[in-house]
C-alpha cells in the first residue's frame, strides 16, 4: 500500500477545506443534478452542449470532493513546538529582506492545501519554505528560483 502524502495545516485551514467540502456536497451536487435534468429536457444527447457542460461541472465537482476528503483525511494539524522560538517551522511567520538591499516581506508558512501567496501565506513544499524552513533569525539563505537563486536574510521569526 503506497503512504499518502500529510497534507500540513492549521486549524483554520482545515475547518476551511470542512466547510467547501460540505458545500460541495450539500448544495453544489444538488445544483449540478439540476442542471443535468434541464439540460437532458433539451432533447438529444449527442449535440446537447448543455449537458456536456453540466456533466463535466459534475466530475470537476466529484473530483474536487475526493480531493478535499483524501486532504482532510491526511491532514497533520501545525501546532506550536515553543522549543526555539527564532527556528523557522511550519505555522510560523518568517520576516525577511532581499539581500542585498530588497524589499523587506513577511509570510507565514504553512502546508500545500492553506498555501496563498496573495494573502502571505507560502507552502512548505515551496522553493522559499523549503529553503527557510529549519534557518533561524539573522541567518542568509540562498533560494533557488526559475530566474536565479535569491538571497536573502531572516530578520524575524513569530
Amino acid at each position: 500500500m503506497v503512504e499518502e502524502k500529510k497534507h500540513y495545516m492549521t486549524v483554520e485551514g482545515k475547518a476551511k477545506l470542512e466547510e467547501e467540502l460540505n458545500y460541495l456536497k450539500t448544495e453544489r451536487r444538488k445544483e449540478v443534478v439540476e442542471r443535468i435534468k434541464v439540460a437532458r429536457s433539451f432533447g438529444d444527447l449527442s449535440e446537447n452542449s448543455e449537458y456536456d457542460a453540466a456533466k463535466d461541472e459534475q466530475a470537476f465537482v466529484e473530483a474536487r470532493i475526493q480531493q478535499l476528503e483524501q486532504m482532510i483525511r491526511n491532514s497533520e494539524i501545525i501546532e506550536e513546538d515553543g522549543s526555539n522560538p527564532d527556528l523557522v517551522s511550519i505555522g510560523k511567520s518568517v520576516t525577511f529582506q532581499e539581500l542585498p538591499d530588497g524589499d523587506v516581506e513577511t509570510y507565514k508558512i504553512v502546508g500545500s492545501a492553506e498555501s496563498d501567496p496573495f494573502d502571505g501565506k507560502i507552502s512548505n513544499d515551496s522553493p522559499m519554505g523549503k529553503s527557510l524552513i529549519g534557518r533561524s533569525k539573522g541567518d542568509q539563505v540562498t533560494v533557488p528560483t526559475p530566474g536565479g537563486d535569491l538571497q536573502v536574510k531572516i530578520i524575524e521569526v513569530k
